[in-house]
C-alpha cells in the first residue's frame, strides 16, 4: 500500500447532482500483464503518471493499470455511478477498496456477454455507496487489442438519467437518420435497378453498423450473447464500408466514361478491401485494426486525389463530391491517428468522424439527387428526340389534312396556355391591388386604420343609422400633453406611446363592428354603430382608466400618460348631420381638454357636464 497513502483522494460532493471528469485525477502505470493488485499496490509513486499526460489513444493495451482515489465530503450516504467510457475495451479487471479493504471485484469487457455487466448500459457502469470518512479506490487492470482509451467519469444517478437521454437521443437519431437514408436507397436500387443507388446503400448502411459497434449499440442490442462476434465486427465492417465507398465514388464520377485507368484503380481496392474484411478472420483484433485503418486512411486519400484531379478535368459532379468527402475524409483521418497513436487530441475520438460523417452521409445524399436528376433529364432528353425522330416520320407519311389537324391542336393547346398565363397573372394583379388597398387604409405607425378609411366607414355607417334609426356614437380621444412627452422623452417615445395606446384601445373595443382610427397627431377616433349616449360615455370612461393605468417607461423612467375623450352620439338624420355628429365630438374632446384634461366629456347644446 505504499503507493495509496502518497496519492491525493478527490474529495467528491455529498449532493444529488454529480457529474465529474475524472480524468485529471487519474494515475496511469504500464506494468507486466499478470501483475497482482498487492505488487501494483506495492509500487512507488515515482512509477505512476497522471493519465492526461499520456497518449492513451493507443490500439492494444496490456498490463496498463489506472488507479483514482475518491473522499465524499458532508455527511450522508450516496449513491454514485463509475462509468468506463469505451465500450469497446476487451477486458477490464476493476478493484474497489474502502478504507484499504477490498469490497468489490468485477471483471468487465466486451469479451463477455452483455448480460454480466452490472447495469445494462453501452458503456460500462459500476454502482457504489459513499459515506463520510470512506476512501474509495479504484484499481482497473486494462487488457484490450482495441482502442485503450477509457475515461472515467462519476455520476450521481439524476445527473446519468439526464446524461443518457441526451445520449440515446443523438444515438437514436444518428442511427435513424443513417437507416432511413440506407433503406431509401435500397428501395430506389431494387425498383430501378441502379447500381449507384445500391452501393450507396451498402455504405449508407454499413456506416450505420460501424457507428451502432463503435458507440457500443450493436453489442448491447443486437447481439449481446455474441462476445465473439463482438470481437470481429469492427474488423469486417471498417474494410466493407470502404468497399462501398470505392464503388460509389466509381459510380457518382461516372469514371467509366471520364476515365478507365481511375475506374480500374478503384475495382480493384474494392476488390482488395473485401479480401481483407475475409481474412481479418485470421488475425488478431490489434493487428486486423492497425492494418485496416491504415488501408482506410490510404483509400480515402487515393480518393480524394482521384476525385480532385476528376473535378480540375471538368467533372462537375467530382466538384461536389470532392467537397463531400472532406469532411469524413478530415474526420477518419483524425480519429484513425487518434486510435493509432499519432496525436492526441481534447475530444472522444469517435467525435471528428461522427461529425465528418454526418457532413458526408447529407452532402452525398445531394449528389446523389443531382446525379439522378441529371440521368433523368439524359433520359427525358433521348426519349424526346426519339419521339421527335418519330413525329417527323409521321408528319412526311400523313396528308395536307392531318398535318392542319395537328396544326389547329397545337395553337388552340397554345391558346389554352397563354389563356390560363393571363388569368393567373390577373389574379397576381387583383391580389397585389387588393393589399395595396388595404395598406392604403392602416396607419403604418400604430396598426389602426388611417383618417381616409374613418371618412369612408363613417358615412357608411351613418346611412346605416339613418335607414335603421339607431343611434351611432363617436368619440373623439387626445394624449394629454403630448407635445411635453415628445420634448422630454423624444419623438421615438412619443411613437411607442402611440403604439401603445393605439393597441390598448383596439383590445378593449370587444365589437367587430366597433373601429378605432387615427384621426392625426396624437389624436384617434373611435366609430361606435348602434351605441347610445349612455354606453359609449362609459366605454369612454373605462378606455381613459386603462390608459391612465398602463406602467410606460422610457429609459428607465416612468411615462405619466392620460387621455381625454369627447363623446357625441345620435340617430343621424342626413349626411350632413353626420358631419355635425363628428364636429360635436370633436368639440366635446376640446371641452373636456378645458377642464383640466384626463376626463370624459360629452356634447351638449345648453350645458357641459363632464362625467368625471
Amino acid at each position: 500500500m505504499l503507493f495509496s497513502q502518497f496519492a491525493n483522494a478527490f474529495e467528491v460532493s455529498n449532493g444529488k447532482s454529480v457529474d465529474i471528469d475524472l480524468t485529471p485525477y487519474v494515475l496511469v502505470t504500464d506494468q507486466a500483464s499478470n501483475m497482482s493488485l498487492k505488487a501494483v499496490q506495492a509500487l512507488s509513486s515515482q512509477q505512476w503518471q497522471p493519465q492526461q499526460d499520456q497518449l492513451q489513444l493507443q490500439l492494444g493495451a496490456k498490463g496498463r493499470w489506472l488507479y483514482v482515489k475518491l473522499t465524499q465530503a458532508g455527511s450522508g450516504k450516496t449513491d454514485r455511478f463509475l462509468e468506463l467510457a469505451n465500450p469497446n475495451v476487451d477486458q477490464v479487471r476493476l478493484y474497489h477498496t474502502v478504507n484499504g479493504e477490498l469490497v468489490q471485484q468485477l471483471v468487465l469487457g466486451d469479451t463477455l456477454p452483455f448480460s454480466k455487466r452490472p447495469q445494462a448500459h453501452a458503456n460500462f457502469l459500476v454502482p457504489f455507496e459513499m459515506q463520510q470518512g470512506e476512501q474509495h479506490e479504484f484499481w482497473l487492470a486494462l487488457s484490450t487489442e482495441g482502442s485503450s482509451y477509457l475515461p472515467l467519469h462519476l455520476w450521481s444517478s439524476t445527473e446519468l438519467l439526464k446524461r443518457e437521454q441526451s445520449r440515446e437521443i443523438i444515438k437514436g437519431f444518428q442511427l435513424g437518420i443513417l437507416c432511413a437514408i440506407g433503406l431509401f436507397s435500397l428501395c430506389m436500387a431494387l425498383i430501378t435497378g441502379s447500381y449507384t443507388y445500391g452501393y450507396y446503400a451498402g455504405y449508407v448502411l454499413f456506416m450505420a453498423l460501424l457507428v451502432s459497434c463503435i458507440n457500443g449499440t450493436g453489442f448491447q442490442y443486437l447481439w449481446p450473447n455474441y462476445p465473439l462476434w463482438q470481437q470481429k465486427v469492427l474488423t469486417v465492417v471498417i474494410p466493407l464500408v470502404v468497399a462501398f465507398g470505392a464503388l460509389f465514388t466509381e459510380k457518382t464520377l461516372l469514371l467509366k466514361y471520364f476515365s478507365v485507368p481511375m475506374l480500374r484503380i478503384c475495382r480493384a481496392l474494392t476488390a482488395f478491401c473485401l479480401l481483407l474484411a475475409v481474412v481479418s478472420f485470421g488475425f488478431s483484433q490489434h493487428v486486423a485494426l492497425i492494418i485496416e485503418l491504415i488501408v482506410a486512411v490510404l483509400i480515402c486519400l487515393t480518393l480524394a486525389v482521384m476525385t480532385v484531379m476528376q473535378a480540375i478535368s471538368g467533372n462537375k459532379l467530382a466538384q461536389l463530391y470532392a467537397f463531400s468527402s472532406l469532411g469524413i475524409i478530415i474526420g477518419s483521418l483524425l480519429t484513425c491517428f487518434q486510435y493509432i497513436g499519432f496525436i492526441a487530441l481534447p475530444v472522444n475520438p469517435q467525435t471528428p468522424i461522427m461529425i465528418g460523417l454526418t457532413i458526408e452521409i447529407v452532402l452525398k445524399a445531394i449528389v446523389l439527387v443531382i446525379r439522378y436528376n441529371d440521368e433523368r433529364k439524359a433520359k427525358t432528353r433521348i426519349q424526346q428526340e426519339a419521339l421527335e425522330q418519330a413525329e417527323r416520320i409521321r408528319k412526311v407519311r400523313e396528308d395536307a389534312l392531318q398535318m392542319e389537324a395537328a396544326t389547329n391542336e397545337r395553337l388552340e393547346r397554345m391558346v389554352q396556355e397563354r389563356t390560363l398565363e393571363l388569368e393567373f397573372t390577373l389574379r397576381e394583379l387583383n391580389e397585389a391591388n387588393q393589399k395595396l388597398i388595404e395598406q392604403a387604409q392602416v396607419d403604418s405607425l400604430t396598426g389602426v386604420r388611417n383618417r381616409a378609411s374613418f371618412e369612408k366607414r363613417l358615412q357608411a355607417e351613418g346611412r346605416i343609422s339613418r335607414r335603421q334609426q339607431t343611434p351611432l356614437a363617436l368619440m373623439m380621444l387626445d394624449i394629454d400633453h403630448f407635445k411635453v412627452i415628445n420634448d422630454t422623452y423624444g419623438h421615438l417615445a412619443g411613437d411607442d406611446i402611440l403604439k401603445q395606446v393605439a393597441f390598448n384601445l383596439r383590445e378593449n373595443l370587444k365589437r367587430p363592428s366597433d373601429l378605432v382610427c387615427r384621426f392625426g397627431g396624437e389624436e384617434f377616433a373611435i366609430i361606435l354603430p348602434n351605441t347610445d349616449a349612455e354606453g359609449a360615455l362609459v366605454l369612454a370612461e373605462m378606455l381613459r382608466e386603462t390608459i391612465a393605468q398602463l406602467e410606460i417607461t422610457w429609459d428607465n423612467a416612468r411615462v405619466p400618460l392620460t387621455v381625454s375623450i369627447g363623446v357625441s352620439a345620435a340617430i343621424v338624420a342626413s349626411d350632413d348631420h353626420i358631419k355635425r355628429l363628428l364636429s360635436e365630438a370633436d368639440k366635446a374632446l376640446y371641452q373636456a381638454k378645458g377642464a383640466g384634461r384626463n376626463r370624459v366629456w360629452a356634447h351638449q347644446v345648453s350645458t357641459d357636464n363632464p362625467l368625471s
